[in-house]
């Protein structure tokens, strides 16, 4: 008796959604008809896996150039870390607290917040981020009971509800610089329902928005919030990439870097031997992945791992619909510059893991190029160095691409000369490095995540095809890796009767 041929399915786009689905399609798949997991190809346009997730030596240390650690209440990848095994290198912060530069200095956030919403009165009344006036708006949420928004049952944006109920101030030196912060993006524009479902729940209560926001359950235990890795969150990509190509495994996955995906054919009777899809391969890597070098890969399944202009293209013959909604997903660019300065330059007491700007504080009397510092050696204690000082300033978001106009050396020199004014910095720097990331975060605007299901549901009509990454439900790492295991179950299902 024949064995049931074994699936091959593609994986286009090798970020850590990508990696994810492949080690869900490997370590996950029961097929029924036994031919085992399946085969699976990793295709990663870049000259590395990785995406976003990326480290660099730099002044003697693994700094990671993006994402420096991924949130613990979120199960995602601290399962992925554990199933991998690199569980015990995963290391907490060495501090907590976070500054927000407003009313002309860097005031500690306050307690009691929720996302940037504050949750009680009195630490945002202290904390001197509003002036008297701004802080007695706010109280008009405790002392005059709002009769809920029940009725909108729609998304509405994360300013649109927080302006109304707390004051415009709130929005603009808080949650913008937290919520637009994580997102590079404007909470004006930002969907609650897709950044901050609790939001809208609470919104739709009756009484204060406060009160309601601080009766959430928190999540269980005292544990840290944030998690990196020994050697730098990015080493979870190399690990995790190590593991699917172990020889040692019993699975058959291939990375292949510098191979593009160029097109996507549905086979039409059995021109692919079987399969159901054709993938036209380009990159200077794509010679010699068939086999016989014609430069097209057949396969039975696919996980679109990309972000939402390139799925466009590749989906608009198929599927219309999908590729005309991915296509109106918009990306905010940024930049990050990573600096070494001398401890005894600094004037300016370090507390906590950095600071935040909100885009209504200028500096030096002008619009803030900034968005927010990390303490990158105070954040992460293994990068702690006496004899330097590690911090990283972040630019750009959404509407705001100036960054994009300056070369590195202008770039750093524009950041430097900002986070000296703020930290009252009196010397130069010893090394710096300009990492850019053009088309970073996916914009959430209002309705996104109606959009999202209608994407998922035309998608999900072709036969073995899904989509993962940043552009659907979460930026954050877990977010991502939770999106590329669901999209290879999907597949896995679409494909559940193979062979028979």
């Amino acid at each position: 008796m024949t064995a049931p041929r074994r699936p091959v399915i593609a994986v286009v786009g090798g970020g850590i959604a990508g990696l994810s689905a492949a080690w869900e399609l490997v370590t996950s798949s029961d097929m029924a008809t036994g031919a085992g997991p399946p085969i699976v190809h990793v295709l990663e346009a870049d000259n590395r896996v990785g995406g976003k997730l990326d480290s660099a030596e730099f002044a003697g240390r693994t700094v990671d150039l993006a994402a420096d650690a991924f949130l613990a209440r979120r199960p995602e990848a601290t399962e992925l870390c554990e199933q991998i095994g690199v569980s015990d290198e995963l290391v907490p912060m060495g501090t907590t607290g976070t500054s927000i530069l407003a009313r002309g200095r860097l005031r500690p956030m306050p307690a009691a917040l929720n996302l940037g919403v504050p949750t009680r009165w009195w630490p945002l009344a202290r904390s001197g981020l509003l002036s008297p006036g701004e802080s007695l708006r706010v109280i008009k949420d405790l002392v005059m009971p709002h009769l809920g928004a029940a009725a909108l049952s729609g998304d509405r944006s994360v300013a649109d509800i927080i302006g109304e109920r707390l004051g415009r101030p709130v929005v603009e030196r808080l949650v913008d610089p937290l919520i637009g912060g994580i997102n590079a993006g404007g909470v004006d524009e930002l969907s609650a329902a897709a950044t901050f479902p609790a939001l809208i729940t609470a919104s739709q209560r009756t009484g204060s928005l406060m009160r309601s926001l601080g009766r959430l359950p928190r999540p269980e235990g005292s544990g840290p919030v944030f998690w990196s890795l020994r050697q730098g969150t990015a080493s979870l990509v190399d690990r995790l990439a190590g593991r699917l190509v172990d020889p040692r495994s019993a699975w058959d996955v291939s990375i292949h870097t510098g191979v593009s995906v160029n097109a996507i054919t549905q086979a039409s009777g059995d021109p692919s031997g079987g399969r159901t899809w054709s993938l036209t391969l380009g990159g200077s890597n794509a010679a010699g992945i068939t086999g016989d070098g014609d430069g097209v890969l057949a396969v039975d399944g696919i996980v679109l791992a990309l972000p939402a202009q390139p799925a466009s293209v590749l989906l608009a013959v198929h599927s219309p619909m999908a590729a005309g909604l991915l296509s109106a997903i918009d990306y905010a660019s940024v930049s990050v510059a990573t600096l070494a300065v001398p401890p005894d330059a600094i004037n300016h007491r370090l507390d906590g893991t950095g600071f935040l700007v909100p885009r209504t504080s200028p500096i030096g009397g002008r619009p803030a190029l900034m968005t927010g510092c990390t303490y990158l050696s105070r954040k992460w204690p293994h990068l702690a160095s006496a004899g330097t000082e590690l911090i990283r300033v972040s630019v750009g978001r959404y509407g705001d691409e100036r960054h994009t106009r300056l070369d590195d050396d202008e770039l750093t020199a524009a950041t430097f000369g900002e986070l000296a004014q703020v930290l009252d910095i009196r010397g130069g720097y010893s090394d710096s490095r300009v990492t850019r990331w053009p088309g970073a975060f996916p914009q959430y605007r209002v309705g996104h995540l109606v959009r999202v299901a209608e994407i998922e549901e035309a998608v999900a009509a072709l036969p073995g095809m899904a989509v993962a990454g940043s552009a659907y439900r979460g930026v954050g790492i877990p977010a991502c890796v939770g999106s590329g295991r669901s999209a290879a179950r999907a597949v896995l299902a679409s494909l559940g009767e193979f062979g028979r």
